[in-house]
């Protein structure tokens, strides 16, 4: 029931040019010795969820709010490979019932974009990814839990055509990713209807995939999106019972997104919302950032 992260800051020093923030999952890239850092601030809600396949309330959570404020900075080692990092506060909170949200600094994550092939419009980029838990969160507290505590890789392809008369595009990608297990302050558990006497639980792998389709032109951008995620195993929440780490957690998505940046400063708002699932939220996210972008050149 984790929910997607989001951000916020401001940099500072003034270069005159066009600014093209971007993110792991598009086909945008910096130019070399240019550095993007974006701050963002996310909120996202949800009151009911789905355990298993069956969707219901909770009075005892009421609406579950997690919000977030992240940095991420971008910058170009060459017009062709990029470095992306981010590191997320994030906070949770529950309107009703007992349970005690957690905040804290969540998982540094970093990202390599690499655009392997252009062929006319076409581009073929390969994108690889990490991230090790940096706060001491509980993980299993859920869906308080603010994180997994595992360490993850990820492997990324990501097709995009690019109309560049009008602008518009049309990107696919597909991910697998990789999962360490974790610990858990106890001495056992029950996953996959049985009882496990460690304190070590294995994370199911995950995998993802979206499409996205907009308009990409020098100052702004717009798209719409559907993405999916899913992990590979894993078990199911049981009946009136809270959901643990283990859980087969999938979800489809989809939303908008948009930026102005005419510059060196620009803005960018997203907007989500959770359309099917399985042991997770049906929830409704938005995000807003500022982008700030340096030219090392100059």
């Amino acid at each position: 029931m984790k929910t997607s992260l989001t951000f916020l800051i401001v940099a500072a020093l003034l270069t005159p040019f066009a600014a093209k923030a971007q993110m792991p999952h598009d086909a945008i890239y910096m130019g070399k010795k240019q550095l993007c850092v974006a701050g963002m601030y996310g909120y996202s809600s949800w009151n009911q969820y789905w355990e298993n396949s069956f969707k219901r309330e909770n009075f005892n959570i009421g609406t579950l709010t997690t919000q977030s404020v992240m940095v991420m900075p971008a910058y170009g080692i060459s017009k062709r490979v990029n470095v992306i990092l981010s590191l997320p506060y994030v906070w949770t909170s529950a309107s009703a019932g007992n349970l005690m949200g957690q905040r804290g600094v969540q998982d540094i994550s970093a990202w390599l974009k690499v655009k392997a092939l252009v062929v006319g419009g076409f581009s073929l980029h390969g994108i690889v990814g990490a991230s090790i838990p940096i706060g001491s969160y509980v993980p299993d507290f859920m869906p308080m839990s603010i994180g997994m505590q595992c360490r993850t890789a990820t492997a990324r392809l990501l097709a995009n055509y690019k109309h560049t008369p009008t602008g518009l595009y049309v990107t696919a990608h597909g991910s697998y990713g990789w999962r360490s297990n974790i610990k858990i302050d106890r001495d056992a558990y029950q996953a996959d209807d049985r009882v496990y006497n460690v304190n070590q639980v294995r994370m199911p792998n995950v995998y993802d995939a979206a499409v996205r389709l907009g308009v990409l032109r020098k100052g702004w951008q717009t798209e719409v999106f559907a993405e999916r995620s899913a992990c590979l195993d894993g078990d199911n929440i049981r009946r009136n019972d809270m959901p643990f780490p283990t859980n087969n957690m999938q979800s489809t998505l989809v939303g908008w997104y948009g930026k102005f940046q005419p510059r060196h400063i620009g803005v960018n708002a997203r907007v989500g919302y959770v359309v099917d699932g399985m042991n997770v939220g049906q929830s409704t996210s938005y995000t807003v950032g500022v982008l700030y972008q340096i030219n090392f050149n100059k």
